[in-house]
């Protein structure tokens, strides 16, 4: 299990799909991808779905994602993604009284019970006190991260000795 800390966007396409019985049907997905602004979102999802959609499609909707951190699974049945939610628990000194504090996670899992415990393997590795308050299956198709792209770099120094 990994975690992954960004600017999320949550992505809908519109497009023609091709169905198992062969019949064509207009399907709206949803996606998420890391992303700095509104429009490097449109741009990434469009670079992302030109090679998994044959035909035209069209971004109908984009939004900044809830969440500003994903898990990660490894495994290969972890196909679901999960939206939880996890208040954590401080004491505040002055009053001495209980406080909480939502964060929003995405979990990838293959289950509801799969998702609780990639939270609690996660979270077991911190000292706060916390206690999920929701875990709720999402329709995200899948979540693209950003790849740094590779450049091709010289091994030249950029100045000759003694130049400057």
């Amino acid at each position: 299990m990994r975690s992954r800390t960004a600017t999320w966007f949550e992505c809908k396409i519109r497009y023609e799909k091709t169905m198992e019985d062969g019949m064509q049907k207009k399907v709206n997905e949803t996606y998420v991808v890391d992303a700095l602004s509104f429009s490097e979102a449109e741009e990434r999802i469009i670079e992302e779905m030109s090679s998994y959609i044959s035909g035209e499609f069209n971004v109908t909707d984009i939004k900044k994602a809830a969440y500003g951190e994903i898990f990660f699974s490894d495994l290969e049945l972890a196909d679901c993604w999960y939206k939880t939610k996890l208040q954590f628990i401080t004491i505040d000194e002055k009053t001495e009284k209980e406080k909480r504090s939502t964060v929003t996670y995405l979990v990838q899992a293959g289950t509801l019970n799969g998702a609780v415990k990639s939270i609690d393997e996660v979270m077991g590795g911190t000292m706060i006190d916390y206690v999920i308050s929701s875990v709720a299956e999402t329709a995200l198709m899948d979540v693209f991260e950003h790849v740094a792209k590779t450049s091709k770099r010289d091994d030249k120094p950029e100045y000759e000795e003694g130049e400057k």
